[in-house]
């Protein structure tokens, strides 16, 4: 998505208050949606990569999570899909597994609405080059080593911690 492409505009809510283009929005600070998809393999391995450098949002930080910005009038469960094929260079993906939505708000102008997914990805990955600088599967345990020795997008690593805490809540009830 180009910082042209148009973006819904949402209010603490989340409920659609405007439109902008993606990068106004960027530099205003505008609160938006974004779509978190966790990708696993078929051994249940988690695809971890390394934004590139021109990414216009964390550029060069390491994610565990692929996704993106959600498009004006495009639904979370459509952007989940549509993102996770573009960004791991496969068609026909499984439609996403919707976990949860969080509010994202780093208190220094960047703020968004954030609906976390998982997914199984079967088929070899021809990650973008435009978005993915390096990639592989890890397991959770090379994961969690990795938290401490690697720089993270922070709001992929809210995503995450909550979604540890989610399972963790979840398998106790």
């Amino acid at each position: 998505m180009s910082a042209e492409e148009i973006i819904d505009i949402v209010d603490e809510n989340d409920r659609v208050v405007g439109r902008s283009p993606r990068g106004e929005a960027y530099a205003r600070g505008l609160r938006h949606r974004c779509a978190f998809i966790l990708v696993r393999d078929a051994e249940g391995r988690i695809f971890v990569h390394r934004r590139t450098p021109v990414k216009q949002v964390f550029p060069s930080l390491y994610d565990m999570f692929v996704g993106g910005v959600v498009g004006a009038g495009e639904g979370y469960d459509e952007a989940a899909l549509r993102e996770a094929e573009e960004e791991l260079g496969v068609s026909g993906l499984p439609r996403p597994e919707y976990v949860f939505t969080f509010l994202y708000d780093d208190g220094a102008g960047r703020s968004w609405w954030s609906a976390v997914y998982e997914v199984r990805c079967d088929r070899p990955v021809r990650p973008q080059a435009e978005e993915v600088a390096w990639w592989d599967f890890l397991s959770e345990a090379e994961l969690e080593r990795r938290l401490g020795e690697w720089e993270w997008t922070p709001d992929g690593l809210a995503a995450y911690e909550r979604l540890k805490a989610y399972r963790s809540g979840r398998a106790e009830s």
